[in-house]
């Protein structure tokens, strides 16, 4: 099965709803480009609101009979969800590299099985519930709890890991007996689409629905009344909105936003070498769009020049290029507006700052950004304060743990940070103080299904993957029985 209509223009993405592949109601389109050519390659439907609607009411119809489903019945579903998707790899692999720039080994190697993994972790997940003992807490009443789905969920997705994040939010919600309906951002939507066709093949129909387009679609998604819940990955801003829709109808909402993790490195590092190159590369790995990168090194001040010479020789010798290159770390940026931001930063760099490798485009086709990094950045600095969303890797120096902690805390947002010590006692000390809901020791990006992934302050709230990520799309009832004579 093809995804696009092959027309004699270019071809044409379609939405997937109540298990088919359907074409909008919508008479507007988007083009979809080509990262690395910055050329479109396929036409995406700019949905409305009669295709919202139809979404909903497919997943609204899927609800009762899903919902009603076992835990047993949704697993085994859900591993087979998993088998599909690594029968089916290479289709995803390639829906999602084109569309993204993304080197297909990399993709290969880190995503598409991992993808396949956390369906597996919800499948386990969904049958392990567990909660309070029932129990007579008053007399001749005994009290039971219930973990119940939440409803219809209306869920949207970014352009940096359009496969990954949409499996972080639909694999919870399935699991949990909700329905979905998903909106994919609009530059990416192709992997998205893909997958549903995969996971349709599998589940009944209508329990998870796919509907192409742009904000104002994602703008009625998130304020549907049919919506029982909606959660958002994206910017705080995208997030502030989402919580200020959903506020009007007091639906559930869980957002995971924006990120400047902070790199603490003392000067006890027994291999800063080593340590550079691992910060390089969980800095810069997916052109930094990633709000858990590696983006913004603290380092002691009396190892600084040491450090940041094996950063820079690191950075400087990682190598961006296309899909096939099986050598790149990394490809494009996601388009022309963020090539655009990422360039407008180091433009309006401040005279003390010094970009020490990289701060340029690379070539003149496509998106691609040079490894970037920029030492002498203060507490203030723009390039320090917002997510630059890019192959940019700012550094500061600290003198003590105190000011390590203050620079550290001292943005808005929350979400992910790193901590670089041989003394176990620092470790523990500094990464209790750091304010950010996913804090790593001597590494920095690793993730795995069983822990959660979720951020405080402007970061957002909720959290993905875990047993903490599915109780988020349950609700908690208490149902108590008279048991007297």
């Amino acid at each position: 099965m093809t995804t696009p209509v092959e027309t004699n223009e270019l071809p044409r993405l379609r939405n997937y709803v109540g298990g088919e592949l359907v074409e909008a109601k919508s008479d507007r389109s988007s083009d979809v480009i080509d990262p690395c050519t910055g050329e479109i390659y396929l036409k995406a439907p700019v949905s409305g609101s009669e295709d919202v609607d139809a979404a909903y009411a497919a997943a609204t119809a899927a609800f009762e009979s899903w919902s009603q489903a076992t835990p047993g019945e949704r697993a085994n579903l859900l591993l087979k969800v998993a088998d599909a998707i690594d029968a089916r790899a290479e289709e995803l692999n390639e829906a999602e590299c084109r569309n993204t720039g993304k080197p297909r080994a990399r993709m290969a190697e880190d995503e598409t099985p991992v993808a396949a993994d956390h369906f597996r972790f919800f499948a386990g997940a969904a049958r392990t519930l567990e909660g309070p003992t029932s129990g007579e807490f008053l007399a001749e009443h005994t009290s039971v709890i219930r973990h119940e789905p939440i409803g219809v969920v209306g869920q949207v997705t970014p352009w940096n890991y359009p496969m990954m994040m949409a499996v972080w939010k639909i694999a919870p919600a399935l699991a949990a007996g909700n329905t979905v309906v998903l909106k994919p951002s609009d530059t990416t939507p192709v992997s998205t689409v893909k997958l549903a066709e995969i996971i349709g093949e599998v589940l009944p129909k209508g329990v998870f629905n796919v509907v192409v387009g742009d904000r104002e679609t994602g703008a009625l998604v998130v304020g549907h009344p049919a919506a029982s819940m909606v959660a958002i990955t994206g910017s705080v801003g995208a997030g502030m909105a989402v919580a200020r829709s959903a506020a009007e109808d007091l639906k559930r909402v869980h957002l995971e936003l924006g990120g400047k993790a902070p790199v603490v490195v003392f000067d006890d590092v027994k291999d800063l070498k080593a340590a550079a190159e691992s910060i390089a590369t969980a800095g810069l790995y997916n052109a930094g769009q990633d709000c858990t990168a590696a983006c913004r090194v603290l380092v002691h001040e009396d190892v600084h020049d040491e450090f940041v010479a094996a950063l820079t020789e690191a950075a400087a010798a990682t190598v961006t290029g296309d899909l096939s290159d099986e050598d790149a770390l990394y490809g494009p940026l996601n388009n022309a507006d963020q090539l655009a931001r990422v360039t407008g930063f180091i433009d309006r760099a401040p005279g003390h700052a010094k970009v020490l490798t990289g701060g340029n485009r690379v070539g003149d086709r496509g998106y691609f950004f040079a490894p970037t990094v920029v030492d002498g950045l203060r507490q203030d600095d723009e390039m320090v304060q917002n997510e630059v969303f890019g192959p940019v890797i700012t550094v500061q120096t600290f003198s003590d743990e105190a000011d390590a902690v203050a620079k550290a805390n001292g943005v808005k947002y929350g979400l992910s940070g790193s901590v670089w010590t041989s003394d176990h006692g620092r470790a523990m000390r500094v990464s209790n103080r750091l304010d950010f809901g996913v804090v790593w020791v001597n590494t920095h990006i690793p993730f795995v299904s069983e822990m959660p992934h979720g951020g405080f302050k402007h970061s957002g709230y909720g959290k993905d993957l875990s047993v903490f990520g599915l109780h988020d799309y349950l609700r908690v009832k208490h149902v108590m029985h008279y048991i007297g004579e």
